[in-house]
């Protein structure tokens, strides 16, 4: 496996990832817009991400097979403050892939890339109770859930679900 930054020429291998995949996310986050499923819609979803990028506000990663020719998961870097020293960090990784440490090592990557790159200070997630993959993985890196933190509601498979925040100090 290897992690790099999102490039323009992505838009074939994280489509089908994303189709591959979109099922498998949408039990644990808040589905996509139908729009996004097209090479038009992940097209601008990768323009406007490495905009972001480019503006500093955004490292965006994909994680790929060991030649390249797979995405099998992503990894954001997002909502970058430089001045506040803050981001929030998010990550999806392949169905087929999950519970293998792959989430660590994305999640590892990112606050790398905040702590060199950025100096950044504090990272947070947001992450439903449902989803305990991710908790757990954002636990073993050091987030800790803040209790004094207002959840915020996100609509998953229909349904209504809390998500709350978790940091870390870096």
């Amino acid at each position: 496996m290897k992690i790099r930054t999102l490039q323009a020429d992505d838009v074939a291998r994280l489509l089908a990832f994303e189709l591959a995949n979109r099922a498998w996310f949408e039990q644990h986050v808040e589905a996509r817009s139908p729009a996004f499923y097209s090479a038009a819609g992940v097209g601008a979803h990768i323009s406007d991400y490495l905009d972001s990028h480019h503006a500093g506000t955004m490292h965006p990663c994909v994680l790929t097979s060991d030649d390249g020719a797979a995405i099998i998961g992503r990894a954001n870097l997002r909502q970058i403050d430089r001045e506040a020293g803050t981001g929030e960090v998010g990550y999806r990784i392949a169905g087929s892939e999950a519970r293998q440490g792959l989430g660590c090592r994305a999640l590892e990557h990112l606050m790398e890339l905040a702590r060199g790159q950025y100096r950044l200070r504090v990272l947070s997630a947001w992450i439903s109770p449902q989803n305990i993959g991710s908790r757990l993985v954002a636990e073993k890196c050091g987030f800790t859930r803040d209790p004094l933190a207002a959840p915020q509601v996100v609509q998953v498979n229909g349904e209504d679900r809390t998500s709350h925040l978790y940091q870390c100090r870096l």
